[in-house]
């Protein structure tokens, strides 16, 4: 059997952690950050955790992570 191909699009945007949860990136933080409130961006900052509703189709999507 051929190896499967892993997602670039989804190696470039997630990392899975040692306790095996997916973490990545927050929105809304690129462009346009004028209207947006110190608050707002501050809590935009980190990595949080995939939902779990999500999980699945990110870990098909990395094969071998």
């Amino acid at each position: 059997m051929p190896k499967m191909k892993t997602k670039s699009s989804a190696k470039k945007r997630f990392r899975v952690r040692a306790g095996g949860s997916i973490k990545r990136a927050q929105a809304f933080k690129r462009h346009i950050l004028t209207k947006k409130t110190t608050k707002n961006k501050r809590h935009l900052r980190g990595a949080v955790a995939v939902h779990a509703s999500d999980e699945k189709m990110v870990r098909a999507m990395l094969p071998y992570a």
